[in-house]
């Protein structure tokens, strides 16, 4: 997921996305472990795109940007 696309979803629709892909992580995790990961590079992504989804949600926190209101 690229980052303008990051930055038009609503508050409610981030905080989904990060519950989700915290959960896939965890998952990938525990692939990780039993070697039955398939796509390493998934975990990468991942951790880039929970970092990137948690500064847009500290940003809207702090006032920095606006809530948008409309889920895409």
């Amino acid at each position: 997921m690229k980052t303008s696309e990051i930055k038009d979803y609503s508050l409610e629709a981030l905080q989904n996305k990060l519950a989700d892909n915290e959960t896939e992580m965890a998952n990938l995790r525990f692939q990780k472990a039993l070697q039955q990961l398939e796509k390493p590079t998934r975990l990468r992504e991942l951790r880039r795109e929970i970092a990137q989804i948690k500064t847009v949600l500290r940003e809207m926190e702090l006032g920095l940007r606006e809530n948008k209101g409309q889920e895409a």
